[in-house]
Parts: C-alpha cells; sequence; structure tokens
C-alpha cells in the first residue's frame, strides 16, 4: 500500500529535497505541498495523506499551531512528523505536546526520514528517549497528580516506564517476562486510561505529570 505524504515547510529548498526522498521509494508519495501552516486543513482534507511532514517554524500558522488545528478537526487525522533544525528545540516539545508523533532533524539521512515517515504511518511513535528527556527536562511541567486519575495498575505503569526509556514492545516483553501480546494489551490499555493516541503522547503525558521524572 503507498503511503501518501504532505510536506509543510516555508523553504522550498526543503520541500524540494524531501519529495525527492519520498517519491524515489515505491511504497511512498507525495501528494501535495504547503509553504504555511494555514494550509493544513484544506489540503489534508482535499488529499487525505496518512503522513504529514510538518516545519516546526513557519512565518503565519508554526507547526505546533498546524498540528493543534489538524488533529481537533479530524477524528482520523494522519500521523504528524515534525521537521526542525535543531532537536533540543522548546517548539519541538511544544509540538510533541500538540500531538505529533516524533520529530526528524532536518539533516537526516534520507534513508532515516524514509524509515519515520514507515513507521508513523504503521500507527507506531517515533521515539528517541534521550531526546525526549531532555526536552521534558528544560520544558516540561512539574505539576499533575502522577497520573493518579488515570488509575494505572502497577504493571500498566511499569510498561509506562519502560515505553519512556525508548523500549519497544519486544522489549519490553522481554524485561517483564510476559509475551509480546500481553505487552500490547498493556500498551493499549495505557493509551486508553490517558486518553491519547499514540506512544509519544503517553510518554509526554509521563514527564509532564511527575510520573516518570527526567533524568540526565
Amino acid at each position: 500500500m503507498t503511503i501518501d505524504v504532505l510536506i509543510v515547510d516555508d523553504d522550498e529548498l526543503i520541500r524540494v529535497g524531501l519529495r525527492a526522498i519520498v517519491d524515489a521509494q515505491p511504497d511512498l508519495r507525495v501528494v501535495g505541498e504547503a509553504a504555511d501552516g494555514a494550509e493544513v486543513p484544506s489540503l489534508v482534507a482535499r488529499l487525505r495523506p496518512r503522513v504529514v511532514l510538518m516545519d516546526v517554524r513557519m512565518p503565519a500558522i508554526d507547526g505546533i499551531q498546524a498540528t493543534r488545528r489538524l488533529l481537533a478537526a479530524s477524528a482520523d487525522p494522519p500521523r504528524v512528523l515534525v521537521v526542525t533544525t535543531f532537536a533540543n528545540d522548546e517548539y519541538v516539545y511544544a509540538a510533541l505536546r500538540a500531538g505529533a508523533s516524533g520529530f526528524l532533524l532536518k539533516r537526516a539521512r534520507p534513508a532515516e526520514v524514509v524509515e519515520a515517515i514507515r513507521v508513523v504511518a504503521a500507527g507506531e511513535s517515533l521515539l528517541f528517549p534521550a531526546a525526549i528527556r531532555r526536552l521534558a527536562g528544560a520544558y516540561g511541567g512539574r505539576g499533575g497528580d502522577g497520573l493518579r486519575a488515570a488509575r494505572l495498575t502497577e504493571r500498566e505503569g511499569e510498561v509506562l516506564r519502560l515505553m519512556a526509556a525508548g523500549l519497544s514492545n519486544p522489549e519490553i516483553a522481554d524485561r517483564l517476562v510476559v509475551g509480546v501480546e500481553t505487552v500490547k494489551t498493556h500498551v493499549g490499555n495505557v493509551l486508553a486510561k490517558l486518553g491519547v493516541r499514540d506512544r509519544t503522547q503517553a510518554v509526554i503525558a509521563a514527564y509532564e505529570s511527575g510520573f516518570v521524572v527526567p533524568t540526565g
């Protein structure tokens, strides 16, 4: 199945480069481009991309506002990958809080761009645990009730902490000595109880509430 991609960046050279990378793959296809976040809702409604490559800094409507509006406007929105120059950037963290599934550096290698698109299109999150930990330490909130209202079980709490450490489902299964399907069930329960749609949002919620404390 072909993965349709929308590219949103105010720099034409960046758009041209990303289009070349995406269209070179047999399973990926650029269906549209935009130079500003204001164009995103209408383009998404018309083109129905599965993934949006979203520049985080744009002059009128930036990637944070565009991501927030996009997710609020659709019951089944596309996955958003933030494209940024700097990983340790408050804008990146704000975009992740707004609902982006992950981020890419503009200097990423073509193979990394392609893999990131495929990962988020498959419904997974592109987690960089060390980077998100640094971002949470620098820009995250410190309030909240430690997710007590979510009523996570002890095992679900363990799974969330391991997700925050960047472990995949098979790695979590090995750590907890359970089956992968059991881990998938726990992950699904965590997402449902937190009211989030992917692992990135669950990890952000864990940091924001103080359930997981950034270190290092």
